[in-house]
């Protein structure tokens, strides 16, 4: 009896990671192993890269309200202690586009909260 392999199937899934890798350069987009392990580690680098993204961007948050807090003769970890002693819960996304976009309403909250 001959012997029974669906061809079907494992040539599907080869031509889904094909078609993935679709516009890489070189062997990675149109060897099987190759492109295979490309989008494999293009997935861990995902992974990886979504959690890093959080903490980019609250890094960028950071500076964008200690250069704001800076102008009005605080430090960052300051303004933060006298937000949090004042009890404004804002919170840093939110600051940090108010400082750069809305001085005027930053420079309310830095006076409310050293008032306070």
């Amino acid at each position: 009896m001959p012997r029974s392999v669906n061809h079907v199937a494992s040539r599907a899934r080869r031509k889904k990671i094909l078609a993935l890798t679709k516009g890489y350069f070189g062997s990675r987009k149109n060897v099987w192993t190759v492109a295979k392990n490309t989008w494999e580690k293009g997935q861990q680098y995902a992974y990886r890269d979504r959690k890093v993204k959080k903490r980019a961007f609250r890094a960028l948050w950071i500076q964008r309200i200690n250069a704001g807090a800076r102008l009005e003769g605080l430090s960052y970890s300051r303004l933060m202690g006298a937000l949090h002693k004042a009890g404004i819960e804002i919170n840093r996304k939110t600051l940090a586009d108010l400082a750069m976009n809305e001085p005027l309403a930053f420079k309310a909250i830095v006076q409310q909260a050293k008032n306070a």
